[in-house]
């Protein structure tokens, strides 16, 4: 328990210190907003901030760390490490960067705020891979909903699916006042509720279950372990990157960037992004460690939790969680809405982030019905496509997809704070987790079963190169440049 607050508590302060720190480096200022400025009714619309707070919550969010956090959990407490740190000084810098950087750009997207900071080429590479992601994620968060629907019902996963695509395509279409700005909230404040019902389940020992606390004994499972890096017990045969690619939504995950412009088009004041972006990411944090925590203390270490990993998939482990801790009624109610609603609302908004990317790609105006139109239908039809594909190869070229976006955001990000911001040294605080992520994704995908499969003594060196090469070709062009 005292592991547990312990962790809650720095993941509370960084917001109100890291957070603030990052803020101050990057200069909020009182100009006008895109949303004041393009006000048009469909994308760009000034919104209260507590709507703006809980849609790009729920943007962010949906499966990631609920799912993400019990198949972090199986590496036992030492995920809190990743969770807590990488929230606090990665995906909060990477969300908060990706926002306001969309802010200071007309609500660019992602791509198009790459491109300008670094190139033409990266801005090519960046549209293509956004597209990509977006209707991935769209993919995965279009058939997890249908599957578990078609389990719980006596209809077949087929109309569940269609279901699913028309509500994308009003979703993706109707200005975003109309559907995510009225139902989101709601469902933020669910996913919310859920989370706090959990943590009062654990802490009050509903159940008798008892929370374990950090100790070598079982900061990994199994006997065959060794500490390859500092505070990170990894199996020498399972790769040491898994762990931050499977845990990426609650620590770190280049989807944000795709839906933190959806709502720089929303925010009423520069002044506000700090709550909204860096604050939903840290609030993605406590629900992802809150759910780490209850996949070990529920199903009584990490033993427990991958046997019923393995019987009922994330899903049913979900569900066993909320009514063991919450009770039939509301537990389950809320297993069941976090479970099929919060992918949709990840999904919907990945198919609309797209049609926002494709439209600022061709310099398209998407105030007209036809025109959304132009982008919307060949989108959602390439992801019904997509959706009869096995689920588990989507899933995890998506893993590794979502975290090189992040790599390259971070990236972006320390251009941009050396370029435009007055303090010397601001660069940093997007260098330095960049560095990292560099490091991770490529070590991963040299190793990975979906990528090269090469040996550790091969995968670990050449990963660390190529994270020192990233940062000496930054450096070079920056600050090495001018010297």
């Amino acid at each position: 328990m005292i592991t547990f607050i312990a962790a809650l508590a720095i993941l509370i302060i960084g917001f109100f210190t890291y957070g603030k720190l990052v803020d101050k480096l990057f200069g909020p200022t009182d100009n006008p907003t895109p949303a004041t400025i393009h006000n048009d009714g469909v994308d760009y619309i000034p919104l209260p901030t507590w709507k703006v707070f809980f849609i790009q919550l729920l943007n962010i969010a949906g499966l990631g760390p609920i799912f993400g956090a019990l198949g972090g959990a199986l590496w036992g407490p030492c995920v809190y490490f990743w969770i807590v740190f990488g929230t606090i000084f990665a995906g909060g810098v990477h969300d908060y960067l990706s926002g306001m950087m969309s802010v200071r750009e007309d609500g660019h997207s992602v791509s198009e705020i790459v491109g300008h900071h670094m190139g033409s080429t990266m801005l090519m590479i960046m549209r293509v891979f956004s597209v990509v992601l977006l209707i991935l994620v769209g993919t995965v968060f279009m058939t997890g909903p249908a599957m578990l629907l078609a389990k719980l019902t006596a209809f077949p996963i087929l109309p569940w699916l269609l279901a699913v695509l028309f509500y994308y395509f009003l979703a993706t279409m109707l200005p975003v006042d109309k559907i995510i700005a009225r139902f989101y909230p709601l469902f933020g404040a669910c996913l919310l509720i859920m989370a706090i019902g959990i943590a009062g389940g654990m802490l009050t020992g509903v159940g008798g279950h008892v929370m374990p606390e950090m100790a070598l004994a079982n900061l990994y499972p199994g006997q065959t372990q060794l500490p390859i890096w500092p505070l990170m017990f990894i199996t020498v045969a399972c790769v040491w990157p898994l762990m931050f690619i499977t845990v990426a939504c609650g620590a770190i995950s280049g989807f944000h960037a795709t839906q933190s412009p959806i709502m720089s088009r929303c925010l009423k004041d520069e002044r506000l992004g700090r709550p909204v972006f860096y604050g939903a990411m840290v609030a993605e944090g406590i629900i992802c460690l809150i759910w780490a925590a209850a996949g070990i203390t529920f199903f009584d270490g990490t033993e427990g939790l991958q046997a019923a990993l393995k019987a009922g998939g994330p899903g049913g482990a979900v569900y066993e969680i909320c009514t063991g801790f919450m009770g039939q009624g509301i537990g389950a109610m809320l297993a069941m809405l976090g479970v099929i609603a919060c992918p949709i609302t990840s999904g919907d908004t990945a198919f609309r982030s797209a049609r926002l990317t494709l439209a600022d790609w061709f310099h398209v105006d998407q105030v007209a019905t036809k025109k959304r139109l132009l982008f919307a239908i060949p989108l959602l039809a390439i992801g019904g496509v997509l959706s009869q594909m096995d689920f588990n190869v989507v899933w995890r070229y998506f893993s590794w997809t979502n975290q090189v976006l992040a790599m390259i955001v971070l990236w972006t990000g320390a251009v941009y704070l050396y370029q435009k911001c007055k303090a010397k040294k601001a660069w940093l605080v997007a260098c330095i987790p960049a560095t990292f992520m560099s490091v991770v994704t490529s070590t991963y995908i040299l190793q990975a079963k979906e990528g090269f499969q090469l040996p550790t003594t091969i995968t670990y060196p050449v990963g660390f190169v190529f994270g020192i090469c990233c940062l000496f070709i930054f450096l070079r062009a920056t600050v090495l440049k001018k010297a």
